[in-house]
Order: C-alpha cells, then structure tokens, then sequence
C-alpha cells in the first residue's frame, strides 16, 4: 500500500453544499441516506473525508467550483459574476469550517507542505488531518483582474481560467476561442503573485495563449490523452510535450468517457472500463517524456458524477491504492510509482514555491 496519495482534483466543498453531502460520513451512510431520493443524484458517491484517510489520500487539490447541477445546461453556472463570487467565498467558509473541525489543513507554502508529507509518511495517517492546496476551476468568481491579490491573501494557490464554455477571461471545453485583453492581464497578475495555472477545460487556443502569457508554474490537475480518446477536453501530445517542457505533471482523470473512446454517458457499460485503462494514458505520457516525472493522479472523483461513471473497478475513493499494483504489472519502477501516486505532485509545488 502506498504511504500516501496526492489527488490533484477534488471537488469536495462543491459536494458539500450543492449536494448537501455530509462528508464526515462513511461513503456507505451517504449512499443509503440518498438512495431515498430518487432522480437528484447521478449516481452513488464515492469520496468521503474518512474515505479519503482509509485510502491514505493525504494531500488533495480541492477546488471552490461555481458550478450548480442542473439538466438545463442554461441553469448550470450561475448567472452573474456576482453570485458565482458568493458560491465560491461559500465554498471557501465550508473548507475553513472543516480546518477548524481538525479534518483538514490547508498548504499555503513549501514549509508547511514538506512538514505535512513528513508526518504522514512517519506517523500513523489516522491521527493527521488531510492536507489541502486550495484551487479555483472556473474564473466568474474572480470579478476583476487585479483580484487576483485579493484571492491569493484568501489562500487562492491555482486557478484554472476556464471550465465548460466560454468564460469573462478565455474559453473552455466545448468552445473555441483565446485568451482576451482581460484574460491576459489576469494571467500577468498571477505571475506577480505566485498563483499557478491550471491548463485543465482550456479550449486549445486558449491554452497556447496561456502558456506564452503566463511564465510561472503549469500543471493539468485532471487531464487525459486525446489521442487515446479523442475529444476537446482531452490534451494533444503537442500541449503533452509543451507541459513537459515547461515541468508540469499531469493528473490522470477517472471520469469514464476521458478514458475509454465511444465510452457515452448514460449508455455504455461502466464494466467496460477498469483502472487499468487510466494506466493507458498515464504511459502515453511517460512514453511521450522519457520518463515517469510528469504524471499523477487527478481523479476528480464525484465531480458531477457517481460510481455509475467510474472505473468498474474502483467502489471508493480508497480503491486509488490499486493503481500501485497496475503500475507495477506494467513494469514501472517503485520510484516512478511512488513519483506518480504522490511525489511528482509535491515537487512540482515544491518547485513553485522554493
């Protein structure tokens, strides 16, 4: 078992509140309580805080999403800056009220994540909290360019400009489109902070407008290969390449229509994708690279979904532990696993902010 997990992309505060999820609970006690609603939920859940422990998932990306679930795609994002602001400010008291509960620790700085990967690879994972670096996917909450300040005094420590569609600074999936005026002064304020970018959900002309704009650290917190599975929300191995070059890693997504090609929601088997097929992606990449220093793990578990778009293989959260075995049986390394599982994901912010 490895000591630790670092999941780049979890959408926790966003399940708390637009699902009204209580997360102390097991995994299995979530599910029975809304099986009783028949309809509202995609699907059974699958992360938990103390699913998450169980698993040793000690460090997590997790996101303030402003993003509702709605079956008209209209009603899916709030419909002003203003209140996508209040969802995510929201979202932000939901984490701080969980730091404040001992659940969670929040990584702000290099000095307080190598003290927290120390203590989890040292002492017993069941007595820690769980560390958490905080992310924004989507930019509507972000008012103004120069807020940019304002959002990293918050603990803002990445932000990913663009989700599904257009956005006020750039576009994302399913749209075509650049980085405008206001999205390239939002970058260069970025840059002066410290914040990192999050290429995940940039349409391809908004990500290559990025990286010439934005000169500071890069990582895809939950992306996979487009030329497994060919879509817009997945990376060419031309965008692979340049995030290599510019020492990114990538997270491996195990949403199952990014993994498996003519994979359709709602219609295919979940039982025709297993977790070794995410190994596929994460070995075009190593492949692609050379070497294993630039993938890891972005399960983005519960991001709108349940178990039914899961890998079949995988009931929990906890079940990241088996990518170990699938890595090994693939032949890589125990230090290109312990790179994958957790380490790379560290250095790289190490890195940022050293």
């Amino acid at each position: 078992m490895s000591p630790l997990i670092f999941d780049a992309h979890l959408d926790m505060a966003w399940n708390a509140l637009e699902w009204t999820r209580d997360l102390m609970l097991p995994v299995a006690k979530i599910r029975e309580f809304e099986r009783q609603f028949e309809g509202i939920i995609p699907g059974d859940c699958t992360c938990s805080w103390p699913e998450l422990k169980r698993g040793k998932v000690g460090i997590t990306i997790c996101t303030l999403l402003p993003r509702l679930h709605r079956k008209d795609k209209l009603l899916t994002f709030p419909q002003s800056r203003e209140a996508a602001y209040g969802m995510a400010m929201g979202q932000l008291a939901y984490y701080r009220g969980m730091v404040r509960k001992g659940v969670l620790r929040e990584i702000p700085d290099a000095a307080t994540l190598t003290d927290h990967v120390n203590n989890w690879l040292t002492q017993p994972s069941d007595d820690l909290p769980i560390g958490f670096i905080l992310s924004m996917e989507g930019s509507p909450p972000i008012l103004d360019p120069e807020q940019i300040s304002e959002w990293f005094a918050a603990g803002l420590r990445i932000l990913g400009p663009a989700h599904y569609g257009p956005s006020p600074y750039c576009y994302g999936t399913g749209s075509k489109g650049g980085v405008n005026a206001d999205g390239k002064r939002l970058l260069e304020e970025m840059d002066k902070v410290g914040m990192l970018l999050d290429v995940t959900h940039l349409a391809d002309e908004s990500f290559w407008d990025a990286l010439d704009i934005y000169h500071g650290p890069v990582l895809a917190s939950h992306h996979n290969c487009r030329s497994l599975v060919n879509a817009d929300r997945q990376l060419t191995d031309d965008q692979i390449k340049a995030l290599i070059a510019r020492k990114a890693v990538i997270g491996a997504a195990f949403d199952n229509w990014m993994i498996r090609p003519g994979w359709t929601i709602g219609v295919s088997d979940p039982a025709t994708v297993q977790m070794q097929h995410i190994v596929d992606h994460i070995d075009h990449i190593c492949q692609l690279a050379g070497n294993a220093k630039h993938c890891g793990i972005g399960s983005d578990l519960d991001g709108g979904f349940g178990k039914e778009q899961s890998p079949s293989d995988l009931d929990t959260i906890a079940d990241l532990q088996k990518m170990a075995g699938l890595l090994s049986d693939r032949g890589y390394s125990d230090a290109d696993i312990e790179g994958i599982m957790w380490k790379n994901f560290v250095e790289l912010f190490q890195r940022a902010w050293g």
